[in-house]
Protein backbone atom coordinates (compact mmCIF):
# COMPACT_ATOMS: atom_id res chain seq x y z
CA UNK A 1 0.00 0.00 0.00
CA UNK A 2 2.46 2.27 1.02
CA UNK A 3 4.59 1.83 -2.65
CA UNK A 4 1.25 2.36 -4.45
CA UNK A 5 0.62 5.69 -2.56
CA UNK A 6 4.38 7.06 -3.75
CA UNK A 7 3.92 5.57 -7.36
CA UNK A 8 0.81 7.91 -7.68
CA UNK A 9 1.96 10.66 -5.92
CA UNK A 10 5.60 10.37 -8.30
CA UNK A 11 3.15 9.80 -11.46
CA UNK A 12 0.95 12.56 -10.67
CA UNK A 13 4.72 15.05 -10.49
CA UNK A 14 5.92 13.45 -13.78
CA UNK A 15 8.39 10.79 -12.78
CA UNK A 16 8.50 8.03 -14.48
CA UNK A 17 8.32 4.79 -12.00
CA UNK A 18 9.99 1.71 -11.63
CA UNK A 19 8.70 -0.39 -8.53
CA UNK A 20 11.03 -3.10 -6.86
CA UNK A 21 9.34 -5.09 -4.09
CA UNK A 22 12.37 -5.72 -2.14
CA UNK A 23 16.12 -5.29 -2.11
CA UNK A 24 17.60 -8.02 -4.42
CA UNK A 25 14.99 -6.95 -7.37
CA UNK A 26 16.55 -3.78 -6.73
CA UNK A 27 19.91 -4.50 -7.06
CA UNK A 28 19.00 -6.53 -10.15
CA UNK A 29 16.89 -3.54 -11.46
CA UNK A 30 20.19 -0.97 -10.59
CA UNK A 31 22.33 -3.72 -12.85
CA UNK A 32 20.34 -3.60 -15.97
CA UNK A 33 21.11 -0.91 -19.07
CA UNK A 34 18.01 1.00 -18.32
CA UNK A 35 19.06 1.82 -14.68
CA UNK A 36 16.70 4.90 -12.75
CA UNK A 37 19.07 7.67 -11.76
CA UNK A 38 16.98 8.74 -8.75
CA UNK A 39 16.16 6.10 -5.75
CA UNK A 40 13.93 5.86 -3.54
CA UNK A 41 14.87 3.45 -0.88
CA UNK A 42 12.87 1.85 2.52
CA UNK A 43 16.20 1.31 5.30
CA UNK A 44 13.87 -2.46 6.21
CA UNK A 45 13.15 -4.01 2.88
CA UNK A 46 13.30 -8.12 2.72
CA UNK A 47 16.31 -9.47 1.29
CA UNK A 48 18.73 -6.82 1.35
CA UNK A 49 18.12 -3.53 3.32
CA UNK A 50 18.41 0.17 2.39
CA UNK A 51 21.53 0.40 4.10
CA UNK A 52 22.83 -2.26 1.84
CA UNK A 53 22.17 -1.64 -0.98
CA UNK A 54 23.80 1.97 -0.24
CA UNK A 55 26.96 0.11 0.08
CA UNK A 56 26.70 -1.70 -2.95
CA UNK A 57 25.82 1.41 -5.10
CA UNK A 58 28.51 3.55 -4.08
CA UNK A 59 31.09 0.24 -4.27
CA UNK A 60 30.39 0.17 -7.62
CA UNK A 61 31.41 3.96 -8.21
CA UNK A 62 29.88 3.96 -11.20
CA UNK A 63 28.03 6.78 -14.10
CA UNK A 64 25.51 8.10 -14.44
CA UNK A 65 26.09 9.09 -10.65
CA UNK A 66 22.87 7.87 -9.22
CA UNK A 67 20.93 9.87 -6.03
CA UNK A 68 19.46 8.25 -3.00
CA UNK A 69 16.98 9.32 -0.54
CA UNK A 70 16.74 6.88 1.87
CA UNK A 71 13.45 6.39 4.00
CA UNK A 72 12.79 4.98 7.33
CA UNK A 73 11.52 5.57 10.49
CA UNK A 74 14.32 5.89 12.45
CA UNK A 75 14.42 9.04 13.81
CA UNK A 76 17.69 8.81 16.05
CA UNK A 77 20.48 10.91 15.36
CA UNK A 78 23.03 7.52 14.90
CA UNK A 79 20.46 6.27 12.33
CA UNK A 80 21.00 9.68 10.01
CA UNK A 81 24.64 9.57 10.27
CA UNK A 82 24.85 5.31 9.20
CA UNK A 83 22.59 6.72 6.19
CA UNK A 84 24.74 8.86 5.12
CA UNK A 85 27.72 7.17 5.25
CA UNK A 86 26.16 4.02 3.90
CA UNK A 87 26.42 6.37 0.46
CA UNK A 88 22.49 8.14 0.78
CA UNK A 89 22.25 11.81 -0.62
CA UNK A 90 19.26 12.54 1.73
CA UNK A 91 17.04 11.21 4.60
CA UNK A 92 13.39 11.27 4.84
CA UNK A 93 11.61 10.32 7.56
CA UNK A 94 8.25 7.88 7.64
CA UNK A 95 5.28 8.59 7.36
CA UNK A 96 6.03 11.46 4.51
CA UNK A 97 4.96 14.56 4.40
CA UNK A 98 3.71 14.99 0.64
CA UNK A 99 5.55 18.53 0.11
CA UNK A 100 8.59 17.95 1.86
CA UNK A 101 9.22 15.10 -0.30
CA UNK A 102 8.73 16.68 -3.32
CA UNK A 103 10.99 19.03 -2.41
CA UNK A 104 13.82 16.97 -1.65
CA UNK A 105 12.60 15.07 -5.18
CA UNK A 106 13.31 18.66 -6.81
CA UNK A 107 16.98 18.93 -5.07
CA UNK A 108 18.06 15.49 -6.39
CA UNK A 109 16.62 16.60 -10.21
CA UNK A 110 18.79 20.07 -9.52
CA UNK A 111 22.25 17.83 -9.07
CA UNK A 112 21.25 15.09 -11.94
CA UNK A 113 21.07 18.12 -14.28
CA UNK A 114 24.00 19.51 -13.22
CA UNK A 115 25.55 16.15 -13.88
CA UNK A 116 24.36 15.46 -17.35
CA UNK A 117 25.56 18.87 -18.06
CA UNK A 118 29.12 17.99 -16.65
CA UNK A 119 29.12 14.48 -18.78
CA UNK A 120 28.40 16.35 -21.55
CA UNK A 121 30.76 18.92 -21.51
CA UNK A 122 33.57 16.51 -20.89
CA UNK A 123 32.41 14.01 -23.57
CA UNK A 124 32.79 17.12 -25.95
CA UNK A 125 36.28 17.91 -24.60
CA UNK A 126 37.22 13.87 -25.17
CA UNK A 127 35.67 14.60 -28.78
CA UNK A 128 37.57 17.61 -29.23
CA UNK A 129 40.93 16.27 -28.00
CA UNK A 130 40.68 13.34 -29.94
CA UNK A 131 39.12 13.92 -33.15
CA UNK A 132 39.73 16.78 -36.18
CA UNK A 133 37.80 19.90 -35.81
CA UNK A 134 36.97 20.30 -39.89
CA UNK A 135 36.13 16.50 -40.90
CA UNK A 136 34.84 14.70 -37.38
CA UNK A 137 37.49 11.97 -37.71
CA UNK A 138 40.59 11.19 -35.51
CA UNK A 139 43.07 13.76 -35.65
CA UNK A 140 46.62 13.17 -36.09
CA UNK A 141 47.58 12.13 -32.37
CA UNK A 142 44.41 9.68 -32.06
CA UNK A 143 45.09 8.13 -35.06
CA UNK A 144 48.81 7.24 -34.30
CA UNK A 145 47.88 5.99 -30.86
CA UNK A 146 44.89 4.03 -32.64
CA UNK A 147 47.79 2.42 -35.16
CA UNK A 148 50.01 1.65 -31.85
CA UNK A 149 46.68 0.03 -30.55
CA UNK A 150 46.15 -2.11 -33.40
CA UNK A 151 49.72 -2.83 -33.20
CA UNK A 152 49.85 -3.97 -29.95
CA UNK A 153 46.96 -6.00 -30.52
CA UNK A 154 48.15 -7.39 -34.26
CA UNK A 155 51.67 -8.66 -32.17
CA UNK A 156 49.14 -10.55 -29.96
CA UNK A 157 47.40 -12.41 -32.25
CA UNK A 158 49.41 -12.41 -35.40
CA UNK A 159 48.03 -10.73 -37.58
CA UNK A 160 48.67 -7.82 -40.12
CA UNK A 161 48.01 -3.91 -40.35
CA UNK A 162 47.14 -2.47 -43.60
CA UNK A 163 47.56 1.35 -44.07
CA UNK A 164 47.37 4.12 -46.63
CA UNK A 165 48.69 7.75 -46.41
CA UNK A 166 46.59 9.59 -48.70
CA UNK A 167 47.11 13.19 -50.42
CA UNK A 168 44.62 14.99 -52.10
CA UNK A 169 45.87 16.32 -55.56
CA UNK A 170 46.75 19.72 -56.33
CA UNK A 171 44.92 20.71 -53.29
CA UNK A 172 46.24 23.97 -53.03
CA UNK A 173 44.67 24.60 -56.62
CA UNK A 174 41.20 24.48 -55.47
CA UNK A 175 41.92 26.99 -52.85
CA UNK A 176 43.13 29.41 -55.23
CA UNK A 177 40.52 28.80 -57.45
CA UNK A 178 37.59 28.93 -55.31
CA UNK A 179 38.87 30.06 -51.59
CA UNK A 180 39.72 27.99 -48.44
CA UNK A 181 36.23 27.84 -47.22
CA UNK A 182 35.27 25.75 -50.39
CA UNK A 183 38.76 23.84 -49.89
CA UNK A 184 37.42 22.85 -46.37
CA UNK A 185 34.13 21.92 -47.88
CA UNK A 186 35.83 19.64 -50.35
CA UNK A 187 37.66 17.74 -47.66
CA UNK A 188 34.74 17.31 -45.79
CA UNK A 189 33.26 15.73 -48.75
CA UNK A 190 36.57 13.35 -49.45
CA UNK A 191 36.09 12.79 -45.77
CA UNK A 192 32.60 11.31 -46.23
CA UNK A 193 33.84 9.59 -49.27
CA UNK A 194 37.00 7.88 -47.59
CA UNK A 195 34.48 6.45 -44.74
CA UNK A 196 31.63 5.20 -47.11
CA UNK A 197 34.64 2.64 -48.52
CA UNK A 198 35.93 1.71 -45.31
CA UNK A 199 34.61 -0.91 -42.90
CA UNK A 200 32.90 -0.22 -39.79
CA UNK A 201 36.12 -1.15 -37.94
CA UNK A 202 38.52 0.63 -39.93
CA UNK A 203 40.03 3.81 -38.86
CA UNK A 204 40.60 6.94 -40.74
CA UNK A 205 42.40 10.09 -39.58
CA UNK A 206 43.37 13.69 -40.84
CA UNK A 207 46.79 13.54 -40.70
CA UNK A 208 47.77 16.86 -41.49
CA UNK A 209 46.19 19.79 -44.18
CA UNK A 210 45.13 17.21 -46.93
CA UNK A 211 46.88 14.27 -45.90
CA UNK A 212 45.33 11.39 -44.38
CA UNK A 213 45.98 8.03 -42.32
CA UNK A 214 44.24 5.20 -42.79
CA UNK A 215 44.50 2.17 -40.75
CA UNK A 216 42.70 -1.36 -41.38
CA UNK A 217 43.12 -3.81 -38.95
CA UNK A 218 43.41 -8.16 -39.81
CA UNK A 219 44.17 -6.43 -43.48
CA UNK A 220 46.83 -8.65 -45.63
CA UNK A 221 48.36 -6.75 -48.99
CA UNK A 222 46.12 -7.45 -51.79
CA UNK A 223 43.15 -6.31 -49.29
CA UNK A 224 44.99 -2.78 -48.53
CA UNK A 225 45.61 -2.49 -52.29
CA UNK A 226 41.98 -3.02 -53.08
CA UNK A 227 40.25 -0.92 -50.74
CA UNK A 228 43.06 1.42 -51.05
CA UNK A 229 42.12 1.14 -55.10
CA UNK A 230 38.19 1.73 -53.87
CA UNK A 231 38.68 5.34 -52.24
CA UNK A 232 40.42 6.51 -55.11
CA UNK A 233 37.58 5.52 -57.82
CA UNK A 234 35.09 6.85 -55.59
CA UNK A 235 37.11 10.09 -55.02
CA UNK A 236 37.61 10.77 -58.65
CA UNK A 237 34.30 8.82 -59.98
CA UNK A 238 31.86 12.14 -59.16
CA UNK A 239 32.66 15.63 -59.10
CA UNK A 240 32.10 17.61 -55.65
CA UNK A 241 29.81 20.59 -55.88
CA UNK A 242 31.03 23.54 -53.78
CA UNK A 243 30.21 27.50 -54.14
CA UNK A 244 27.65 26.36 -57.20
CA UNK A 245 30.35 24.68 -59.06
CA UNK A 246 31.13 20.66 -60.06
CA UNK A 247 34.93 20.35 -58.79
CA UNK A 248 36.94 17.10 -59.90
CA UNK A 249 39.24 16.16 -57.39
CA UNK A 250 41.71 12.98 -57.25
CA UNK A 251 44.17 11.40 -54.45
CA UNK A 252 46.82 9.60 -54.56
CA UNK A 253 47.63 6.80 -51.94
CA UNK A 254 50.37 4.94 -50.83
CA UNK A 255 49.94 1.52 -48.80
CA UNK A 256 51.86 -0.49 -46.76
CA UNK A 257 51.33 -4.16 -44.62
CA UNK A 258 52.43 -3.68 -41.10
CA UNK A 259 53.72 -7.50 -39.99
CA UNK A 260 53.97 -6.76 -36.12
CA UNK A 261 56.48 -9.57 -36.11
CA UNK A 262 58.84 -7.86 -38.79
CA UNK A 263 58.13 -4.27 -38.59
CA UNK A 264 57.49 -1.64 -36.56
CA UNK A 265 54.87 1.40 -36.72
CA UNK A 266 57.53 3.82 -37.65
CA UNK A 267 58.55 1.51 -40.49
CA UNK A 268 55.61 1.27 -41.79
CA UNK A 269 54.44 5.12 -41.85
CA UNK A 270 57.46 5.78 -43.66
CA UNK A 271 56.75 3.01 -46.46
CA UNK A 272 53.77 4.36 -46.73
CA UNK A 273 54.75 7.78 -47.26
CA UNK A 274 57.44 6.44 -49.47
CA UNK A 275 54.91 4.61 -51.74
CA UNK A 276 52.59 7.82 -51.77
CA UNK A 277 55.31 10.28 -52.51
CA UNK A 278 56.01 7.63 -55.67
CA UNK A 279 52.41 7.62 -56.35
CA UNK A 280 52.05 11.57 -57.28
CA UNK A 281 55.70 11.38 -59.12
CA UNK A 282 54.32 8.90 -61.26
CA UNK A 283 51.43 10.87 -62.45
CA UNK A 284 49.13 11.41 -59.05
CA UNK A 285 45.53 9.72 -58.96
CA UNK A 286 46.73 6.50 -58.75
CA UNK A 287 47.17 3.73 -55.69
CA UNK A 288 51.46 2.96 -55.19
CA UNK A 289 52.23 -0.14 -53.04
CA UNK A 290 55.38 -0.49 -50.51
CA UNK A 291 57.59 -3.38 -50.77
CA UNK A 292 57.67 -3.40 -46.69
CA UNK A 293 55.01 -6.37 -47.09
CA UNK A 294 57.06 -9.59 -45.62
CA UNK A 295 54.47 -12.42 -47.11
Amino acid sequence: MFRAILRNWLESWGYHVTIAANGARAWEILQGREAPQMLILDWMMPELSGLELCRLIRERNTLPYQYILLATAKDAREGLIQGLEAGADDYLAKPFDHNELRARLRAGRRILTLQEAHIEARQELEFQATHDGLTGIWNRRAILDLLRREFELAARSHKKIGVMMLDVDHFKQVNDALGHLAGDEVLKAITRRIQQSLRSYDLAGRYGGEEFLIVLPDCDDREVRSCAERIRAVVAGEPIAVEGAEMRVTVSVGTAVLDSQTNTEREVLSAADAALYDAKRSGRNRVVASDLTIQ
